[in-house]
């Protein structure tokens, strides 16, 4: 998985050039490709499942398949990335597996409106968890939802988590400046824009635009990144925490 992590840095290959190369033979890149985008892929599953996926579960090994089946038939001619040609394969699959699954059966649970009666015959697991334990638990599962999700994306910027722990300022005053200057970068629509079209942070442009050193920004470059990458989507949880870091 390291060397796919780095592939970018190390030969400018995009993933698209890499599905080529699988197509001709190399099913080492395969293997790494299939490890790298497992965040992606039980994303992409959730989103269609409606509640969390876990790698054992039998939806998570269709959407695997699915993944795989996107890489065999991808061709750039299609001109759609292949992630998006992938999310399309994956979700038609799991969607055809649930249909198949669900077939001439009909489940419903109704947290509001069931009666006492139908409480006490068909809910008794819904009855056995208080409301506040049903709220952290959907809590956890929109938690790792995003944690997932955000996985699959720093994978697209050539980062992971283990890059984000190794290379997170170890002082709170540079953790705030360092989210500042994400936050600014952020609020810029044309180095957002660069941000998301280079894959890498427009050191240069940004160097104008806050009051800490350009080789402070170079030293915290990973950081920035993700930050600016959490604050562009819906990571509801993760901006809570950088709230947090920005009011101590």
């Amino acid at each position: 998985m390291l060397s796919l992590l780095f592939m970018a840095k190390r030969k400018k290959r995009t993933l698209e050039e890499t599905v080529l190369l699988i197509q001709e033979g190399n099913r080492n890149l395969l293997d790494e490709i299939i490890e790298a985008y497992k965040p992606f892929i039980a994303k992409t599953v959730s989103s269609v499942c409606k509640r969390y996926i876990y790698e054992t579960d039998d939806e998570f090994s269709i959407g695997l398949i699915a993944f795989n089946e996107a890489i065999e038939k991808y061709s750039p001619e299609r001109g759609s990335s292949l992630l998006s040609f992938a999310e399309v394969i994956i979700k038609r699959r799991v969607i055809d597996y649930i249909r198949k699954q669900t077939k001439n059966q009909h489940i419903s649970i109704d947290l509001t409106n069931a009666s006492s009666e139908e409480e006490s015959a068909g809910t008794v697991i819904v009855n056995e968890l208080s409301l506040d334990d049903y709220q952290k638990k959907k809590d956890e599962q929109l938690r790792k939802d995003e944690i997932y999700h955000f996985q699959a994306l720093l994978t697209t910027f050539d980062l992971s988590f283990s890059d984000l722990i190794e290379n997170s300022p170890k002082h709170a005053d540079a953790r705030k400046n360092a989210i500042i200057s994400a936050k600014m970068l952020v609020e810029d629509e044309e180095l957002k824009r660069l941000l998301f079209e280079k894959k890498r942070l427009p050191i240069k442009q940004l160097e104008k635009m806050v009051s800490v050193s350009r080789k402070t920004i170079e030293r915290n470059r990973k950081y920035i990144i993700a930050i600016a990458l959490i604050l562009s989507g819906d990571y509801v949880y993760m901006k809570d925490y950088i709230k947090g870091v920005l009011d101590t």
